[in-house]
């Protein structure tokens, strides 16, 4: 045996074991999915129960994508919620308000599908404590927002931030929630909180993660939109709502922020003030969209640092078929909600279409606003749709059919306003509603335009963004007046007498029904429009109903039980002729050729 030849191959193979051992030291890889969903808005199962029909898009869809991510042995999945998915469709109201004593099916969605962290929207919050405090305690993962505050001790209401391990990789999430939650929402339902700015607060919680934690990935999961200047404000603005790009921009340390609130689809990169890349994302609601970040890790132990790649996608729902375990799991809570919406209302002796509300007096505001008076007791109702595009057929009224009737879970306020204040908010409504037109082929709607002032459409439907959300478009009841869209904004209103004909004065104080979200100065028409500051609407506030509006007009129309539409007339567009001619070629331009929203 030649020993001098096997001491050297020993040594060899010793050598070629080292390297092979410093090189698996050196380098490892972990390969994380981040998949987000947000303003889900109740859509968690594949049935429109507002037409009783089959939908494409629904929680039940994203989970079979995440099951079979989740499959894969080469990869980590991070599944996360953007917020506002306790309001919106009868099946989450049904399990708020109806089945208070059950486990809530937000909770229930959420832990079938273990999510590992969610942020609470405004949308959840307007559910009242009763529902979103029994949510959070059913949920087996964290609920975060770091800049809702208790006001007797300064803490965060929900956590701030959670810290989920994988592969040795620690990554830390930060929530947060849209700041203007006051100005929207009544006291009573964030009692016991205050809501500070979104990049002040993550400048505090940022440098607390790091100095405590050590992340090596930081995750931005903010229920806040990206557009900053969306109503009107800047960078600079003071707990701005639309937030999270800015946060990307000016607070170094994320990796990926989540954005929502805002359901635009946003897939783009920005550079922050370290001059590093910050991947910005989010969908647009019901389900229909979900954000997928693929994070590439290597960490090199010489340098004692990761090397990250990341990928993004936006997948669609429609492409994936719902989960059947996740079906049959929750099938008998969807047939005890088919049961509830299939129950009949009223009759409707004549149909009724959101279209009309859009271009002058109408039978859909005009139950609305008959509701609103007849339940406050007040003089003027003031009101805008709560819903864009749906047509209600003659024949029997359904419970599901009121929430194509009436959207949000708003109460209503009855509150004190004068003649002048009243004249003011028209103005304010009307000048973000209609175009100063100087001809009848002139577009009556404003629509949304680009910077070179051509008209934004929107993708895939041939119909064109407004300038001002519908919902801020709001008529009255109760008065009678005109609107002279050949005068500049500010001064296209003209009351002509109360609806019985009595004078209607400048001077008197009137009982006004508004819906909360209105009568907590959303939208702007009570501060910009009547002109009364945000910290005294609360002392013009005469009453408030402890349900929703929605629930008022279901009680009505059964007490009812037959209902004629009516179109009060008490509001027209002037000159006639041009609102006629401009509403054929806007309509088309604003709803295409679907039937609901």
């Amino acid at each position: 045996m030649n020993w001098k030849h096997l001491a050297r191959g020993r040594f060899l193979l010793l050598i070629l074991s080292l390297t092979l051992l410093l090189s698996s030291c050196q380098e490892k890889t972990v390969n994380l999915e981040f998949i987000e969903t947000s303003d889900v808005h109740g859509s968690l199962f594949p049935w429109n129960f507002l037409t009783d029909t089959t939908a494409n898009h629904s929680l039940a869809s994203v989970y079979s994508y995440v099951k079979a991510e989740r499959a894969k042995p080469d990869q980590d999945v991070v599944l996360l919620d953007n917020g506002d998915i306790l309001q919106g469709d009868p099946d989450v109201y049904f399990s708020n308000f109806l089945q208070p004593d059950s486990t809530n099916i937000v909770a229930r969605v959420y832990n079938f599908m273990k999510y590992d962290a969610a942020t609470p929207g405004n949308h959840d919050i307007e559910a009242g404590h009763a529902v979103y405090d029994k949510v959070h305690s059913e949920m087996h993962m964290p609920w975060l927002a770091a800049n809702a505050v208790c006001t007797d001790n300064g803490k965060p209401y929900f956590q701030p931030y959670t810290i989920i391990e994988k592969e040795g990789v620690k990554i830390a999430v930060l929530g947060m929630i849209t700041p203007h939650i006051p100005y929207w929402l009544p006291e009573k339902i964030w009692k016991g909180m205050e809501f500070h700015d979104i990049i002040e607060t993550a400048r505090k919680w940022v440098k607390i993660i790091q100095e405590k934690e050590h992340p090596d990935v930081m995750i931005g999961l903010f229920h806040s939109g990206v557009d900053y200047t969306y109503g009107g404000t800047t960078a600079k603005t003071y707990k701005n709502e639309n937030a999270s790009a800015l946060v990307a921009e000016q607070v170094p340390g994320f990796d990926i922020v989540f954005a929502g609130h805002d359901h635009r689809e946003w897939n783009k990169w920005v550079t922050n003030t370290d001059g590093k890349k910050v991947l910005i994302m989010g969908p647009q609601a019901h389900a229909r969209e979900f954000p997928v970040a693929k994070m590439k890790l290597i960490y090199d132990r010489s340098s004692k640092s990761w090397k990250k790649e990341i990928t993004s996608e936006v997948k669609h729902s429609k492409n994936y078929q719902p989960d059947p375990e996740y079906m049959a799991h929750f099938k008998p809570f969807v047939n005890e909600v088919k049961k509830w919406v299939n129950q009949p209302v009223a009759k409707l002796t004549a149909g009724i279409d959101t279209r009309d509300a859009f271009f002058g007096s109408s039978s859909f505001m005009g139950l609305i606003h008959h509701v609103q008076l007849v339940q406050s007791g007040a003089d003027i109702s003031l009101s805008a749709p709560t819903i864009y595009n749906t047509q209600l057929k003659k024949g029997e009224l359904y419970v599901r059919d009121m929430f194509r009737l009436y959207k949000y879970e708003n109460l209503l306020y009855t509150m004190k306003l004068s003649g002048k204040e009243i004249k003011g908010f028209l103005e304010y409504s009307y000048a973000g509603w209609f175009n100063t037109i100087k001809s009848p082929d002139d577009h009556l709607i404003k629509f949304r335009k680009d910077k070179d002032g051509n008209l934004m459409e929107n993708r895939g439907n041939n119909t064109y963004s407004l300038a001002r959300p519908y919902f801020n478009f709001d008529s009255a009841g109760g008065i009678r007046y005109t609107v002279d869209v050949r005068k500049p904004a500010g001064h296209r209103v003209h009351i002509i007498s109360m609806s019985d004909g009595t004078p209607f004065r400048k001077n008197q104080v009137y009982k006004v029904a508004v819906n909360s979200y209105r009568g907590n100065g959303g939208g702007g028409h009570l501060e910009e429009g009547a002109g009364i500051l945000h910290n005294e609407l609360n002392a013009r506030r005469i009453s408030t109903t402890e349900k929703d509006l929605r629930f008022y007009m279901m009680k009505w129309l059964e007490k009812q039980g037959t209902y004629t539409p009516k179109n009060p007339n008490n509001w027209k567009v002037i000159p006639q002729a041009w609102e006629k001619k401009a509403r054929a070629t806007d309509e088309p331009m604003m709803f295409g050729k679907g039937n609901d929203e």
